[in-house]
C-alpha cells in the first residue's frame, strides 16, 4: 500500500482486535482505545464458523487456534425429551474440505488472548486502556476523538464499542430496543465431573416447547460450554455478568432428557450466568463519512445462529479490503487520498449491510422455529431432516477476505 492512513478503533474486543490486525496487515497505524482498564471478554463459549475462522487463518492465527481450541465432528439437533436426533450435519475434515476452513469451538477469553498477544507483537498497532471515548468530531480531512483527557486525531474512526456502544450513540442517538421474552443462561461444566462419553464432540442443540440448550466443548475438551435459553418475563437485565442461581436453572429445565439433568447438575455455580436478550431492527445507515462503525455497534445479533462474533470478524476483513480498494492505487499522500477513506468506509457498509441484515432477521426468526411445539414442532423438524446442511452452505461460503474485490 502507497498511502498509510491512521485509523482509530474505539472497543478492543474480539471486532475491534481483528479489524486492527487487518488493518495493520496493509500498513496502516491503528490506536486501539478500550474504556477498560484490562483486555477482557465477558461470556463463555463461541463458535467459529468457516466463515470467519479463514479470516483469522489468513492472519496466521491457526496454530494458536488449534491449540486453544476445540474442532467439532458435527452440528447435532435432538429432542428435548427423547434425544432423538433430529439433524445432523457433519464438520471436521469434512468442512476443511468443503469450505476451506475448519470451524472451531473455543473460550471467547482464550480468542481475546490470542487476538491480543498477535495484536501486542505488530508495531503498527498501538493498544490502550483504560481510554473510553467520550467525544469525537470530524473535519473535511481529518478525525478527533477524545478520551478522557486525551485527544487523538485520525484518518477515520471505527466504532468497535459493543451493543452499547457510545460511537453508534455519536452519531445516530440512543437506540431503540426490545425485551424478546428470553432469558439465556450460560455455564460451564467440568468434563472431568462427566460420565465419560456423555457428550459427544459436536455441537448439540436440544429443541424443547419455548426453550432450547446448546452445549459443546471448549479449551480443547476440558470443558462443556452450555447456554440455555427460556421463554419468561419479570427479569428484564441486559448484562452479561449478573450471576445466575442455579436452582432456577434446574427449574427451567425440569422434565428435559437426562444428558440435559446431568450437565445442569455439574455446572460451576461460579460460571453460571443469565441475561435478557434484547433484539434491535437493523440499521438503515451506519457511518457519517470518516466514521463508521463494527460487530455489535452496527448489527447486535440474538445468540440463534451462532454468528455475532463471526459477523465482526467478516466486518474486519471487508473493512481492510475497502480501505485497500481506495488507497492502494492511490500514489499521493495529500487531501485527495484522505478523502477517499470516506469512499472506502461507504463501500464497506454497502458491501455489509445486506449481509449481515439476514443474520440479524435470520437470528431472529430462529428464536420462533428453536421453540415451536406440538404440530409446528413436528412439522420443523420434518423439514430440518430434508434439509441436511444445505441451509448453512451459503452463510459458510461467504469469503470476507475477497468481498470487496
Amino acid at each position: 500500500m502507497k498511502n498509510i492512513s491512521t485509523i482509530l478503533i474505539a472497543g478492543g474486543g474480539i471486532g475491534g482486535l481483528t479489524a486492527a490486525l487487518c488493518l495493520a496487515r496493509d500498513g496502516h497505524q491503528v490506536r486501539l482505545l478500550e474504556q477498560a482498564n484490562d483486555f477482557s471478554e465477558a461470556g463463555a463459549g463461541i463458535q467459529l464458523s468457516p466463515n470467519c475462522s479463514r479470516v483469522l487463518h489468513a492472519l496466521d492465527l491457526g496454530p494458536a487456534l488449534q491449540t486453544s481450541g476445540f474442532l467439532p465432528e458435527a452440528t447435532q439437533f435432538r429432542h428435548w425429551r427423547s434425544g432423538a436426533v433430529i439433524n445432523e450435519s457433519r464438520l471436521g475434515q469434512q468442512t476443511i474440505e468443503t469450505y476451506g476452513a475448519p470451524y472451531y469451538h473455543i473460550h471467547r477469553s482464550d480468542l481475546l488472548h490470542i487476538l491480543l498477544t498477535s495484536a501486542r507483537q505488530d508495531s503498527n498497532i498501538e493498544l490502550l486502556t483504560g481510554s473510553a471515548v467520550t467525544g469525537f468530531s470530524q473535519t473535511a480531512d481529518k478525525v478527533i476523538v477524545s478520551s478522557n483527557k486525551r485527544v487523538f486525531e485520525g484518518d477515520a474512526l471505527i466504532g468497535a464499542d459493543g451493543i452499547h456502544s457510545t460511537v453508534r450513540a455519536g452519531l445516530w442517538g440512543p437506540s431503540k430496543s426490545r425485551f424478546t421474552g428470553n432469558i439465556a443462561w450460560r455455564a460451564l461444566v467440568p468434563t472431568d465431573q462427566l460420565p465419560a462419553g456423555l457428550i459427544r464432540p459436536m455441537s448439540t442443540v436440544w429443541w424443547g416447547p419455548g426453550k432450547h440448550f446448546v452445549h459443546y466443548y471448549v479449551r480443547g475438551g476440558k470443558y462443556v460450554n452450555c447456554v440455555c435459553v427460556v421463554e419468561k418475563s419479570g427479569w428484564e437485565l441486559e448484562s452479561w455478568t449478573e450471576p445466575g442461581d442455579h436452582r432456577e436453572l434446574k427449574a427451567d429445565f425440569q422434565g428435559w432428557h437426562p444428558d440435559i439433568q446431568h450437565l445442569i447438575d455439574r455446572a460451576d455455580p461460579t460460571s453460571l450466568y443469565k441475561w435478557a436478550l434484547y433484539d434491535r431492527d437493523p440499521m438503515s445507515a451506519w457511518g457519517q463519512s470518516r466514521i463508521s462503525l463494527l460487530g455489535d455497534a452496527c448489527h447486535p445479533t440474538l445468540p440463534f445462529m451462532a454468528q455475532g462474533a463471526a459477523m465482526a470478524i467478516e466486518d474486519a476483513a471487508v473493512l481492510a479490503g475497502c480501505l485497500r480498494n481506495c488507497l492502494g492505487n492511490n500514489t499521493g499522500t495529500g487531501q485527495k487520498s484522505r478523502m477517499e477513506i470516506s469512499a472506502g468506509l461507504k463501500q464497506y457498509e454497502s458491501l455489509r449491510k445486506p449481509r449481515t441484515k439476514q443474520i440479524q432477521l435470520g437470528s431472529r426468526r430462529n428464536a420462533t422455529v428453536f421453540h415451536l411445539s406440538g404440530i409446528k414442532a413436528w412439522l420443523r423438524n420434518r423439514a430440518a431432516k430434508a434439509a441436511g446442511a444445505r441451509t448453512m452452505d451459503n452463510l459458510y461460503r461467504y469469503n470476507a477476505l475477497t468481498a470487496a474485490e
